[in-house]
Protein backbone atom coordinates (compact mmCIF):
# COMPACT_ATOMS: atom_id res chain seq x y z
CA UNK A 1 0.00 0.00 0.00
CA UNK A 2 1.23 3.16 -1.05
CA UNK A 3 -0.01 6.50 -0.23
CA UNK A 4 0.71 9.75 1.61
CA UNK A 5 -0.12 10.57 5.04
CA UNK A 6 -4.08 10.27 6.21
CA UNK A 7 -4.52 8.40 3.09
CA UNK A 8 -6.36 5.88 4.97
CA UNK A 9 -3.63 2.87 4.57
CA UNK A 10 -3.27 1.68 7.73
CA UNK A 11 -6.79 1.04 7.89
CA UNK A 12 -6.87 -0.77 4.72
CA UNK A 13 -3.86 -3.39 5.55
CA UNK A 14 -5.60 -3.93 9.02
CA UNK A 15 -8.45 -4.82 7.16
CA UNK A 16 -6.95 -6.87 3.79
CA UNK A 17 -5.30 -8.86 6.69
CA UNK A 18 -7.74 -9.91 8.63
CA UNK A 19 -9.53 -10.42 5.45
CA UNK A 20 -6.84 -12.93 3.92
CA UNK A 21 -5.81 -14.41 7.17
CA UNK A 22 -9.90 -15.16 7.51
CA UNK A 23 -10.23 -16.84 4.07
CA UNK A 24 -6.73 -18.94 5.15
CA UNK A 25 -3.55 -17.08 3.35
CA UNK A 26 -0.86 -16.79 6.32
CA UNK A 27 -0.08 -12.97 5.80
CA UNK A 28 2.66 -10.92 6.85
CA UNK A 29 3.25 -7.41 7.09
CA UNK A 30 6.24 -4.54 6.52
CA UNK A 31 5.52 -1.19 7.91
CA UNK A 32 7.92 1.45 6.33
CA UNK A 33 8.50 4.74 9.16
CA UNK A 34 10.20 7.89 8.15
CA UNK A 35 10.27 8.77 11.80
CA UNK A 36 12.14 7.50 14.67
CA UNK A 37 10.34 4.60 16.71
CA UNK A 38 10.44 2.45 20.21
CA UNK A 39 8.51 -1.09 19.93
CA UNK A 40 10.58 -0.95 23.63
CA UNK A 41 10.05 1.46 26.45
CA UNK A 42 12.13 3.15 28.97
CA UNK A 43 12.28 1.18 32.30
CA UNK A 44 11.97 -2.15 30.21
CA UNK A 45 15.05 -4.40 30.64
CA UNK A 46 14.77 -4.83 26.47
CA UNK A 47 14.97 -1.15 25.99
CA UNK A 48 17.76 -0.68 29.25
CA UNK A 49 19.87 -3.34 26.84
CA UNK A 50 19.31 -1.01 23.81
CA UNK A 51 20.58 1.73 25.42
CA UNK A 52 23.46 -0.08 27.31
CA UNK A 53 24.53 -0.60 23.70
CA UNK A 54 23.52 -3.31 22.84
CA UNK A 55 23.35 -4.28 18.92
CA UNK A 56 20.40 -6.70 18.94
CA UNK A 57 18.02 -7.35 21.96
CA UNK A 58 15.77 -10.02 20.90
CA UNK A 59 12.55 -10.47 23.39
CA UNK A 60 10.90 -14.20 23.72
CA UNK A 61 7.82 -15.34 25.47
CA UNK A 62 5.70 -17.86 24.70
CA UNK A 63 3.45 -15.77 22.65
CA UNK A 64 5.51 -13.31 20.22
CA UNK A 65 9.03 -12.87 19.51
CA UNK A 66 11.01 -9.54 18.36
CA UNK A 67 14.38 -8.90 17.61
CA UNK A 68 15.28 -5.04 17.73
CA UNK A 69 18.13 -4.38 15.86
CA UNK A 70 20.11 -0.77 16.66
CA UNK A 71 21.48 0.64 13.01
CA UNK A 72 23.58 2.93 14.85
CA UNK A 73 24.59 5.52 12.28
CA UNK A 74 24.69 2.13 9.32
CA UNK A 75 22.35 1.93 6.80
CA UNK A 76 18.78 0.67 7.00
CA UNK A 77 18.00 -2.69 5.38
CA UNK A 78 16.38 -2.23 1.62
CA UNK A 79 12.82 -3.77 1.53
CA UNK A 80 14.47 -7.10 -0.16
CA UNK A 81 16.29 -7.49 2.51
CA UNK A 82 13.73 -7.13 5.43
CA UNK A 83 11.36 -9.49 3.06
CA UNK A 84 14.01 -12.05 2.83
CA UNK A 85 13.92 -11.75 6.99
CA UNK A 86 10.53 -13.09 7.34
CA UNK A 87 9.29 -16.60 7.86
CA UNK A 88 7.48 -18.07 4.96
CA UNK A 89 4.29 -16.67 4.45
CA UNK A 90 1.62 -16.58 1.05
CA UNK A 91 1.68 -12.61 0.89
CA UNK A 92 3.90 -9.62 2.29
CA UNK A 93 1.72 -6.61 2.35
CA UNK A 94 3.73 -3.82 2.23
CA UNK A 95 2.72 -0.16 3.91
CA UNK A 96 5.28 2.54 2.37
CA UNK A 97 7.93 2.77 0.37
CA UNK A 98 6.26 4.51 -2.11
CA UNK A 99 9.71 5.23 -4.08
CA UNK A 100 10.46 1.63 -4.45
CA UNK A 101 10.41 -0.61 -7.71
CA UNK A 102 7.45 -3.35 -5.70
CA UNK A 103 3.84 -3.64 -7.26
CA UNK A 104 1.70 -1.35 -5.12
CA UNK A 105 -2.01 -0.17 -4.45
CA UNK A 106 -1.94 3.67 -4.13
CA UNK A 107 -4.35 4.15 -1.27
CA UNK A 108 -5.66 8.12 -1.95
CA UNK A 109 -8.12 9.87 0.81
CA UNK A 110 -9.74 12.23 -2.54
CA UNK A 111 -10.60 14.80 0.10
CA UNK A 112 -6.55 15.84 0.54
CA UNK A 113 -4.73 17.50 -1.62
CA UNK A 114 -2.21 15.11 -2.42
CA UNK A 115 -0.71 14.11 -5.52
CA UNK A 116 -1.29 11.20 -7.53
CA UNK A 117 1.37 7.81 -7.57
CA UNK A 118 -0.16 5.98 -10.24
CA UNK A 119 0.76 7.79 -13.81
CA UNK A 120 3.49 8.35 -13.18
CA UNK A 121 4.96 5.24 -11.63
CA UNK A 122 4.41 2.33 -13.45
CA UNK A 123 4.56 -0.57 -10.52
CA UNK A 124 1.17 0.84 -9.02
CA UNK A 125 -0.91 -1.54 -10.20
CA UNK A 126 -4.63 -0.54 -8.77
CA UNK A 127 -6.05 2.39 -6.64
CA UNK A 128 -8.56 1.99 -3.46
CA UNK A 129 -10.23 5.59 -3.37
CA UNK A 130 -12.64 7.29 -1.61
CA UNK A 131 -14.63 7.77 -4.37
CA UNK A 132 -13.99 7.95 -8.67
CA UNK A 133 -10.90 8.68 -10.24
CA UNK A 134 -11.27 9.58 -13.46
CA UNK A 135 -9.08 8.33 -16.53
CA UNK A 136 -6.93 6.11 -13.99
CA UNK A 137 -5.17 3.94 -16.14
CA UNK A 138 -5.57 0.55 -13.50
CA UNK A 139 -8.28 -1.08 -11.91
CA UNK A 140 -10.14 1.62 -9.28
CA UNK A 141 -11.53 -0.20 -6.03
CA UNK A 142 -13.64 1.88 -3.38
CA UNK A 143 -11.29 1.95 -0.71
CA UNK A 144 -13.86 0.15 1.78
CA UNK A 145 -14.56 -2.46 -0.56
CA UNK A 146 -12.17 -5.08 1.16
CA UNK A 147 -13.61 -8.32 -0.86
CA UNK A 148 -13.17 -6.84 -4.01
CA UNK A 149 -9.88 -5.44 -3.59
CA UNK A 150 -8.67 -8.61 -1.77
CA UNK A 151 -9.97 -10.90 -5.04
CA UNK A 152 -7.97 -8.72 -7.05
CA UNK A 153 -4.77 -8.82 -4.99
CA UNK A 154 -4.64 -12.92 -4.58
CA UNK A 155 -5.53 -12.59 -8.11
CA UNK A 156 -2.71 -10.40 -9.31
CA UNK A 157 -0.52 -12.22 -7.05
CA UNK A 158 -1.13 -15.72 -8.51
CA UNK A 159 -2.06 -16.59 -5.06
Amino acid sequence: MAGFKNSGKTTLVEKLVRHLSAAGYRVSTIKHAHHSFDIDHEGRDSFRHRVAGASEVAVISRDRTAIIHELRGTAAPSLAEVVNRLQPCDLVIVEGYKRDSHDKIEVRNLALDHPALAGDDPTVVAIAATGPVPAAAVPIFDRDDVAALAQFIIAHAGL
